[in-house]
């Protein structure tokens, strides 16, 4: 009878030692290809922000007071200037980029400088921006947000002006190289509460708001 109970512990033993081995080889296995995946794969820097016309940056050289600046306008030419550098394009890069591009302009006169670039207001690329114009309190550009629709826009821009016929307005749109023309009532939605002309913003389009005729 104790044999019996010594051989059954055995193989009771066995299996165990089997099951482990398996979890163990499994699980390190995984392991292993997520380090690899991880060490092969760079990361994707693609969805990092890009810098517009009319942002402000600020620029910060390590260990160089004078050379570091904390409101730097991107001009709507995308071109910005700081002391040493001159006319250096910014629009449509990461500040990363451009941080980089700048510590190559400043290795001319630096050892080994070291940039950093953060975008202190932002206004985005000319495609991740809705334009306003016309008469509303603050014409000009808005960055583009997810789910933004028209109502968020005129909340952005504080509203139509005295003057505005908001029930003539146009949204001009690119769609697939064409350009549409979209009639909306921006009286009746922003004074009336229709929200029917609550329209889906998208990144590129343009709000025309025309001047009354009196």
């Amino acid at each position: 009878m104790s044999n019996d109970n010594s051989n059954r512990q055995t193989q009771v033993l066995d299996r165990l030692t089997v099951l482990v081995s398996i979890v163990v080889l499994t699980y390190g296995g995984y392991a292993l290809a997520q380090s690899e995946a991880t060490i092969s794969s760079p990361p994707d820097d693609t969805t990092e922000y890009l810098i517009g016309p009319g942002d402000t940056i600020s620029i910060d050289v390590w260990r160089e007071p004078e050379l570091s600046l904390e409101a730097v306008p991107v001009r709507p030419d995308g071109l910005i200037s700081t002391p040493r550098v001159e006319d250096m394009q910014a629009v449509g890069k990461t500040p990363t980029r451009l941080a980089r591009d700048i510590e190559e302009v400043l290795s001319e006169w630096l050892i080994s400088p070291q940039v950093t670039v953060i975008v202190e207001q932002f206004v985005g690329t000319f495609d991740a921006q809705i334009r306003v114009i016309g008469q509303v309190e603050n014409p000009g550009r808005i960055t583009f947000r997810e789910n933004m629709t028209m109502l968020d826009v005129l909340f952005e821009v504080e509203g139509l002006t005295e003057f505005a016929r908001g029930n003539r307005s146009r949204l001009v749109r690119n769609v697939d190289g064409q350009t549409q023309e979209i009639r909306v009532r921006l009286d009746d939605l922003y004074n009336k509460g229709d929200l029917s002309e609550n329209v889906d913003m998208r990144p590129g389009d343009t709000v025309v708001v025309p001047e009354a005729k009196f």
